[in-house]
């Protein structure tokens, strides 16, 4: 071979070598731009899955299921964030594995958004439902107390008009003769008339009219008889007393006072007495 054509061949192999360094050059920038592209995927898909990791931390409910479930869904992201630092950049197929699991704890977080929403506005319309309820309840009570104070009111004044009372209540002093008389030497007994007023409110029935008498010098007398009667917790000795058949309509009675001994100057007072109260009194003066 003539040195013109060893000359040709090696013009032909170093524009050989020229190409094939270009070629190997271009391959291995294109790879290097490949692996950079790879790498800030993998910063992004990083950054996107810390993000999320961010948004479960600032996510809680008052209840304690969901509170679990935001609790595993945490650690998954952890883990998931653990793997994909731990995984090279160039394999593809395993980061896009991980960029499936993220779309997927987006998805499950968005959910639990949209639970914590929901029984959150279910938890205010109750509270706000139990609000109502007692301050209806409440009200309720208040009336309740209100009408029962009326209902009390009402009976007291029903019980105060139907207590039973007396008009015209005498004392008369009388002789052997049945003739009234102021002269104590000459009385035998002595009769208290009254009458009881008619009240449609009273309870109808036997009514006892009870006779307190007291002599001249302050002495309660009961002419040996045992009878009392007991009002506003005070027990009464009484000399003498009388059950009448009360309907309601006014009725007029005498009580006989015949069991005194003696009889004497001064001022005799009588007080009658049902068992509701006092009924009036009257006296009379003997000479």
């Amino acid at each position: 071979m003539d040195d013109k054509n060893l000359k040709n061949v090696m013009y032909a192999l170093i524009a050989a070598i020229v190409v094939l360094g270009g070629v190997l050059g271009y391959m291995l920038y294109q790879k290097a731009q490949m692996v950079k592209e790879l790498e800030i995927d993998k910063a992004d898909l990083t950054q996107e899955m810390v993000q999320l990791q961010n948004d479960y931390a600032s996510l809680s409910s008052d209840y304690d299921t969901i509170n679990a479930q935001l609790d595993s869904s945490r650690e998954q992201v952890s883990q998931l964030i653990e793997r994909l630092t731990k995984t090279e950049a160039i394999n593809r197929s395993q980061i896009r594995k991980y960029e499936k699991e993220l779309g997927t704890l987006r998805t499950i977080m968005r959910s639990y958004i949209v639970q914590i929403d929901s029984l959150n506005t279910l938890n205010k319309k109750l509270t706000a439902d139990a609000a109502a309820a007692r301050k209806e309840a409440a009200e309720s009570r208040r009336q309740s107390e209100q009408l029962s104070k009326q209902v009390e009111k009402l009976e007291g004044r029903v019980a105060t008009g139907a207590v039973i009372k007396a008009r015209g209540v005498r004392l008369v002093a009388y002789n052997s003769s049945d003739k009234a008389t102021d002269r104590s030497s000459r009385v035998t007994y002595m009769m208290v008339n009254l009458s009881l007023v008619e009240n449609a409110l009273a309870t109808a029935g036997p009514v006892r009219v009870y006779v307190k008498l007291t002599a001249p010098d302050g002495t309660v007398l009961t002419g040996g008889s045992s009878t009392t009667v007991t009002v506003g917790g005070e027990t009464i000795p009484c000399v003498a007393s009388r059950e009448v058949d009360y309907q309601g309509a006014e009725v007029d009675m005498s009580i006989y006072i015949n069991k005194i001994p003696e009889y004497v100057k001064g001022t005799y007072v009588v007080e009658v007495f049902s068992k509701q109260g006092r009924l009036g009194s009257a006296d009379v003066i003997l000479r």
